[in-house]
């Protein structure tokens, strides 16, 4: 099972494409600056992409959403 699950995930995000967007800018900004926003214990992914996947879900990354 895929954790966490999109279900999750999209009551955070409004789109599967808005999450791809946010989740890839933020596990590269990870890479980059080694900044984790919960304890490294805390995530049940070792890799950065899981991890911005798991902040998502849990409220660390707020986004809001342009109306044109």
């Amino acid at each position: 099972m895929i954790y966490p699950s999109i279900d999750k995930l999209l009551n955070e995000v409004g789109s599967k494409y808005l999450l791809v967007n946010v989740v890839s800018k933020r596990a590269k900004e990870i890479e980059e600056t080694n900044h984790l926003q919960m304890k490294e214990r805390d995530y049940v992914s070792k890799k950065n992409i899981g991890r911005a996947l798991e902040e998502v879900s849990k409220g660390l990354i707020h986004i809001e959403e342009e109306q044109n």
